[in-house]
């Protein structure tokens, strides 16, 4: 019985829906006597060719370009056979049933056409790259962040990861890793000579400039991640405060209503923007307020805004200046700040936006001053918003896909370097356990690309991807 992973698989590589053209997509071992069968003609390798497919009945099901791809010079690294018809998704879906009842009819030898054709699952396609060694998987993950991308900057990012360059950086870092593992295991060997051999070999100079290197790797890892995921951005505030006003301001469309009836605002409204390629999640929340003087929606309101600002990357409070000579507003603003500052976590940057700065007489001398209303101090705040979260523009052009994943690996490799350089300041150096945290950091670094990584964390990635791919 052949395993799950060596089964022949099919799926629709193409979005559902209806479009000029649809992609049925097969992977497997010694897929060719099958596409002979199917096409009912020889196939010449990486070459299209236009045939007529018909079902049992010999009625017409489409007719298609057929491209098959030997292994192991193809996608997967297995024979792939792509059937690019009309797309349609009935017509698709009846390629794919041809397909896997033809794979079960009995040829003259006794056997079957194609043993064990099944529907791909999420990512498997790419999963079979990377097992057969066509990918690594940091590659492989690009292949779906570079899908995903919702910015032309995260799409670039993703490209320089599908090339490789992010792989080839991790993997210069695990050779340099792997040369000073050599050099304290030889000292082990010796334990007479291993002081003197550790100075005269450098080994603190060159976890040094490996550590060095690691946080030029780390700042890159964290940018990408920030590519590809966003941040969330919440505007939080007391009510007519223009949250909704600023939402419209930077989404630079009237995506919230804005009227000057406290509690407007009932529910969380979100509008993805960009700011420097850098896509950004705005929440607009309700107002804060006594929850005594609001009714029930409004209570509710509120509290999905607090449970926002609980998870939020930057937090927005916006402080109305217009307000300032009303004792009541300030002191309410007062409490609001403290109840935030006691509810916000280390990972939430917080700004205080001091708006409506159009309807004062003089601009206060600190503070981020703004006005939703007419766009002075737009720009200040994109800018404050992008630097409160870590974005460093000068990164932007050499920067590469990561996932959170990625930036934790990274940091564990740093760590371990930090106790393995703390170990070597002793005057009597405990060179196991300096072996022991180097050992650790090269298999937290080589977990980046797949050569120590766990089949359950390879499920857990490939099951994201689209099915198809």
């Amino acid at each position: 019985m052949l395993s799950e992973r060596d089964t022949p698989i099919i799926a629709i590589a193409t979005p559902p829906g209806r479009g000029a053209v649809g992609v049925v997509r097969l992977s497997g071992k010694q897929l060719g006597s099958f596409a002979h069968q199917l096409t009912q003609r020889g196939l010449q390798p990486r070459q299209s060719h236009l045939v007529t497919l018909k079902d049992a009945k010999q009625e017409v099901i489409d007719q298609v370009l057929a491209v098959f791809f030997p292994a192991p010079h193809s996608y997967t690294g297995e024979d792939v056979l792509e059937l690019q018809g009309h797309g349609g998704a009935v017509v698709l879906q009846m390629l794919v049933s041809h397909c896997l009842w033809l794979a079960k009819q009995t040829q003259p030898d006794g056997g079957v056409c194609l043993p064990g054709l099944r529907m791909a699952r999420p990512g498997e396609f790419t999963e079979r790259a990377f097992l057969n060694h066509k990918l690594d998987l940091a590659q492989a993950e690009a292949v779906a962040d570079l899908i995903d991308a919702q910015t032309q900057a995260a799409v670039r990012s993703a490209g320089r990861s599908l090339e490789g360059e992010f792989s080839r950086r991790v993997d210069t870092l695990a050779q340099a890793l792997v040369h000073v593992r050599m050099q304290i295991e030889a000292c082990l060997d010796f334990p007479e000579e291993d002081i003197d051999f550790i100075q005269q070999m450098q080994v603190q100079s060159q976890l040094l400039s490996l550590q060095d290197q690691l946080s030029g790797l780390l700042a890159n890892a964290q940018q990408g991640r920030m590519l590809r995921d966003g941040l969330k951005l919440v505007i939080a505030g007391q009510p007519n405060a223009g949250k909704s006003s600023l939402l419209n301001a930077l989404a630079g469309a009237e995506v919230a209503i804005v009227t000057p009836i406290a509690g407007t605002t009932r529910d969380v409204l979100t509008q993805t923007i960009q700011i420097a390629g850098v896509p950004i999640h705005v929440l607009d929340t309700a107002g804060l307020r006594d929850a005594g003087e609001a009714d029930d929606v409004e209570r509710i309101g509120m509290s999905r805004a607090w449970a926002q600002i609980e998870q939020a990357d930057v937090l927005l409070l916006l402080d109305d200046l217009s307000r300032h000579a009303d004792a009541a507003y300030t002191q309410a603003q007062s409490r609001l700040r403290e109840n935030i500052e006691r509810t916000r976590t280390a990972h939430t940057a917080m700004l205080t936006v001091l708006n409506k700065v159009d309807t004062v007489d003089q601009t206060p001398a600190t503070g981020l001053c703004i006005s939703a209303k007419t766009g002075f101090g737009m720009d200040a705040l994109r800018e404050r918003i992008l630097s409160l979260a870590g974005w460093q523009a000068g990164l932007n052009e050499g920067v590469f896909t990561a996932r959170t994943r990625h930036v934790q690996a990274l940091e564990q490799t740093a760590e371990h370097l930090a106790q393995a350089l703390a170990i070597l300041s002793h005057s009597t150096p405990a060179l196991d356990l300096l072996a022991e945290e180097c050992r650790l950091a090269h298999q937290a670094l080589t977990a980046l690309t797949g050569q120590f990584t766990p089949d359950d964390l390879l499920g857990e990635i490939f099951s994201r991807f689209c099915i198809g791919k």
